[in-house]
């Protein structure tokens, strides 16, 4: 088969697949190395702007581990986590909101124009759009780290509607008057049960999740919504993973119709993932 022949292949596979999204909400988790590579970082930024020029609503929900962490050695303040979780002490709080509202927003939404979309960059301060309360686990104390309670789906509506991809860093507000700091992959699920999405899509850095995590070659395609807390039991699923898949699961039951963890190390793993029969990652589903 020739390059051409192979490229129409390409094409016509995609065809029923956006046909089936068009119209469609699709809610994006970005983080990991994918954000600090800049090859990644152009591939997810294209996939975004492809998806919106076929009719698809994409919203992209960001973290900024990277650039917090960065901003905190500039002023000699060692990172903190409990359970994976950053502790966020009132100081730490002030670098979050800088960075993850501040630079790692205004530069995805720069990004994306510069690209040739249209884009508006939000935090969940904007118009309440994420309401939070202090994270309490009856063990630890997380500082200003929050759980969401409420999404304001409206603000997001009124940009997808007016033509923009709304771009969302998860920084939350509380009834206290502070700002909390909301793990981006459960504020995506929360953000995508309140749109009622067609998909959630977490990028993470491995294939998905793994039989065997020490083999990359042992990734799980497709896993049931009733099986997730027995593959957790088998340690199928361990550390960092726990609340990704968990938070898929709540997604799944409050509505979304799918979840996907990908590998946002492998260029333009969105599309392989939405338009190809193959697909990528491990596939959550409830039907």
């Amino acid at each position: 088969m020739t390059t051409y022949e192979q490229k129409a292949q390409i094409i016509s596979e995609a065809l029923p697949y956006i046909q089936k999204f068009s119209g469609k909400t699709v809610v994006i988790k970005y983080g990991g190395n994918a954000m600090v590579n800049e090859q990644m970082k152009h591939a997810v930024v294209e996939d975004c702007l492809l998806l919106s020029l076929v009719g698809v609503n994409c919203v992209l929900v960001h973290g900024g581990g990277p650039e917090i962490n960065d901003m905190l050695g500039k002023i000699g303040k060692e990172s903190k986590f409990i359970n994976g979780l950053r502790y966020t002490d009132a100081e730490t709080m002030n670098i979050v909101q800088m960075s993850l509202a501040g630079k790692v927003n205004k530069d995805l939404v720069a990004l994306l124009t510069l690209s040739g979309g249209k884009a508006v960059g939000l935090c969940g301060l904007d118009a309440g759009l994420l309401k939070a309360v202090k994270l309490e686990d009856g063990e630890n104390d997380y500082g200003f780290v929050g759980e969401v309670t409420e999404v304001n789906k409206q603000v997001i509506e009124d940009v997808i509607n007016s033509g923009y991809i709304p771009v969302i860093s998860t920084v939350a507000l509380g009834d206290d008057g502070h700002s909390y700091n909301v793990n981006a992959d459960t504020a995506a699920g929360k953000i995508a049960s309140s749109l009622n999405a067609e998909k959630l899509i977490l990028l993470t850095d491995t294939r998905g999740v793994l039989a065997d995590r020490n083999d990359e070659s042992s990734i799980i395609p497709q896993i049931h919504v009733d099986e997730i807390d027995g593959f957790i039991e088998k340690g199928f699923v361990v550390g960092g993973m726990i609340p990704k898949i968990k938070c898929c699961e709540d997604a799944l039951r409050d509505g979304v119709h799918s979840a996907h963890i990908l590998d946002g190390r492998v260029p333009h793993s969105i599309l392989i993932e939405m338009f190809t029969d193959g697909g990528i990652g491990t596939m959550l589903k409830k039907d």
